[in-house]
């Protein structure tokens, strides 16, 4: 199904892994990890096929379905359902059948024929792929992942981010692939929707390779484990399931550490004692083969595993503001006929905490969007008020430009940044050497993460809108931007699925889309978090 003959890859002149060497069989679930920043989602857009290896070989038999972190795949035009069932060829012939039953009740009789044939041939076609039990298949898919009809039936370019991943692992699950390649594929899902994917890729019967941060999904899913050691460029590999990996990688690194002293210990008292003998003339070729034996322990032993470094982070020293510098009023957005919200007023005054919730698709990002200026409402006005300074986290991290360089990323968010600081600001944030002249499109999910925080810690922001924060972060990076949120002095508006983002917040409103209520934070609404 996969086969991978010594990988090399780099991204510019930076060796992310070499002599990596492994197969993918039936039945094999994969858990890739590693800290962000070690090439797990470019390794994965290799396997692949989106991107090509610097070295070595992979082998690939059968269909390979890949979900990115960031999927902007397939024609704009075309409707979720269409994009779904089109996994297995069926969209185009369900759209062609829906015409030609129109075309049969023309009053042409010329007209009505020619779709009757078009019809037959069609729907042999159709059945031929499976036909009705496919598509209910794929209805069943769409269910749960929270995709209702109404959404199904609109064009791709009116979804959201989230409802056009969820629409992309839809058409992958239902593709009957052989391999399944899937990067975050928990992200935007409710806390049902999670627990029927762990479901569905635990009783899957091919290969699958995930990236998680959800502990749960790798607990029951993963049946091997591939740790991607950024600091020795290469990969362990672990047959076995997550829990025995936590205990078997935590007794490797104690028997490197042992062994690492014993032959240090060693090689030490061999050097002491070649220097004692290397003073005589009759010792000095024992001295030399002790010298030799000593560097020959050395070398034997495996790198020692260094701690995986983490971002540095904090928030900035807010700009002074006005007493209320953002406020919105009578605000409403829809796409086509599709309203999505309506009458949304809102204040945000200095330092408070406001989270937005709502289902999937009630509207959440938009709104942020149009309180940053990155879109516009169909009704209502955006009142800055004095002093208004925003830093916006886009969830699909749409405030990068893709094709400029980190550097030059930075010191656009910054009007008083000159490229020596923003190489000092990204250093902290794990950007070092020749990362800052990368374009920022070649980075991976996490990286783009990082680099939008680091552009918002440089912008002075007095009103921070975060728009999930802490997707594709490993857990310690996660940790450390929580960490940051909590001892932010400015205003922040938020939305997130992650609970422990919205309680390291200490939010004191809520905002609830897509009817615009709002309300003092209690602990009950902690419980909808997750479920939306």
């Amino acid at each position: 199904m996969l086969a991978v003959h010594e990988l090399e890859i780099r991204v510019g002149a930076r060796l992310l892994m070499e002599d990596v060497s492994f197969r993918v069989e039936k039945g094999d679930k994969i858990g890739l990890v590693g800290r962000n920043g070690a090439g797990k989602t470019t390794m994965t857009k290799a396997l692949a096929g989106e991107t090509q290896p610097t070295g070595g070989k992979i082998e690939r038999t059968g269909e390979i379905g890949y979900l990115p972190q960031d999927p902007r795949s397939g024609n704009p035009e075309d409707t979720a359902r269409k994009r779904i069932l089109d996994a297995r060829g069926l969209g185009e012939l369900v759209e062609g059948i829906r015409q030609a039953t129109l075309d049969m009740a023309s009053e042409d009789p010329a007209v009505s024929e020619k779709a009757m044939r078009r019809y037959s041939r069609l729907d042999d076609q159709f059945n031929a792929l499976g036909g009705y039990a496919a598509e209910a298949e794929a209805a069943s898919i769409a269910s749960n992942l929270k995709l209702p009809d109404r959404i199904l039936d609109q064009q791709l370019k009116t979804l959201s981010g989230g409802q056009r991943r969820r629409i992309e692992l839809a058409r992958i699950l239902f593709s009957d692939a052989e391999t399944m390649i899937l990067d975050e594929p928990t992200n935007h899902l409710d806390a049902d929707s999670v627990v029927w994917l762990r479901e569905h890729l635990k009783t899957y019967p091919g290969g699958v390779i995930v990236i998680s941060h959800d502990v749960e999904l790798v607990d029951e899913v993963v049946n091997r484990v591939f740790y991607l050691d950024a600091n020795r460029q290469s990969i362990d590999i672990y047959n076995m399931g997550w829990k025995l990996y936590q205990r078997q990688r935590a007794a490797d690194e104690e028997r490197r550490r042992k062994e690492r002293a014993s032959a240090e210990k060693k090689a030490a008292t061999l050097k002491d004692q070649a220097a004692r003998f290397g003073a005589k003339a009759s010792k000095a070729a024992a001295a030399h083969q002790m010298v030799a034996r000593a560097d020959k322990l050395l070398a034997g032993l495996e790198d020692e595993r260094v701690a995986d470094r983490v971002a540095k982070l904090r928030f900035p020293t807010p700009v002074p503001c006005g007493r209320t510098p953002l406020m919105a009023e009578g605000l409403s957005k829809s796409y086509g006929s599709l309203e999505i919200f309506a009458g949304v007023d809102l204040a945000i005054d200095r330092g408070s905490r406001v989270v937005i919730l709502g289902f999937n698709g009630a509207g959440k990002t938009t709104l942020l969007r149009i309180l940053a200026g990155a879109d516009q409402p169909d009704t209502g006005e955006i009142q800055p008020g004095h002093g208004l300074r925003i830093g916006y986290y886009a969830q699909e991290h749409e405030n990068i430009d893709v094709n400029r360089t980190v550097i030059e990323n930075m010191v656009s968010a910054s009007t008083e940044l000159n490229e020596t600081e923003a190489r000092r600001v990204l250093g902290s944030f794990l950007f070092t050497g020749d990362d800052g002249y990368k374009k920022a499109g070649v980075l991976s999910g996490g990286e783009k993460t990082r680099l939008s925080l680091a552009m918002i810690v440089v912008s002075g922001a007095n009103v921070l809108l975060l728009d999930e924060p802490t997707n594709n972060l490993d857990p310690a990076s996660r940790e450390e931007i929580l960490g940051a949120l909590a001892g932010y002095e400015g205003a922040v508006v938020l939305v997130s699925h992650d609970a422990g983002a919205v309680e390291a917040l200490n939010p004191e409103r809520v905002l609830l889309l897509p009817d615009g209520t709002e309300d003092h934070w209690n602990k009950d609404y902690a419980e909808l978090i997750e479920l939306a």
